[in-house]
């Protein structure tokens, strides 16, 4: 179970930085956007849509990344003083009862929607380019499907953590800065010269 819990986990994690690219790409556009509008006083007709699509990307193949880095914003006011045992029985309750069928929702339609977009070769209507966009429309159902995948890793981690009593540690990636800290203290050395 854990060798599974991983490669899920781990193709998560190098979906979500193999998107992070996103982030360049939408810097990129939206600086030489600028530049050419307001310098050279000629606006591009592509690159609303370009930035469109960069950061519905980026947005939608970033979810399952978070959710196995467990990243995701969470209420935990009193779910933090709750034994892991009853963490984990209520982790795996909200899954099967919210997170499953909104995924599979966002499956089911969003390959509707994606279909229906690669039969019409369907085209952006912003802007004068006319930008194709069934590709990005594909990422959808792409996204509604790792979403599941981590979903469940996710609850094979809860079932876990029921048995065990301690949740198992996540693959190492980027951390908080609070992270590092409460590991060493001294790890980022701040000076104090007045």
């Amino acid at each position: 179970m854990t060798k599974l819990i991983y490669a899920i986990e781990g193709l998560s994690v190098w979906v979500g930085r193999a998107f992070g690219w996103c982030i360049l790409i939408l810097t990129l556009s939206v600086s030489y956007e600028v530049f050419v509008r307001y310098v050279l006083n000629a606006p591009t007709v592509w690159a609303f849509d370009m930035m469109v699509q960069m950061y519905g990307a980026l947005f939608l193949m970033a979810g399952p990344y978070a959710l196995a880095q467990d990243t995701h914003v969470r209420g935990d006011v009193l779910y933090r003083l709750f034994p892991v045992r009853w963490q984990a029985r209520i982790d795996f309750a909200l899954y099967i009862l919210f997170f499953y069928p909104g995924m599979l929702a966002l499956f089911w339609y969003g390959a509707e929607i994606a279909a229906d977009s690669w039969r019409y070769k369907e085209v952006s209507w912003n802007s004068p380019a006319r930008i194709q966009i069934y590709f990005f429309k594909t990422l959808i159902p792409v996204a509604g499907f790792l979403l599941m995948l981590q979903g469940l890793a996710e609850m094979m981690r809860c079932w876990r953590a029921m048995k065990t009593g301690e949740w198992m540690p996540r693959l190492d990636d980027v951390k908080e800065t609070e992270d590092i800290l409460a590991e060493d203290p001294h790890a980022l050395p701040i000076s104090n010269t007045k």
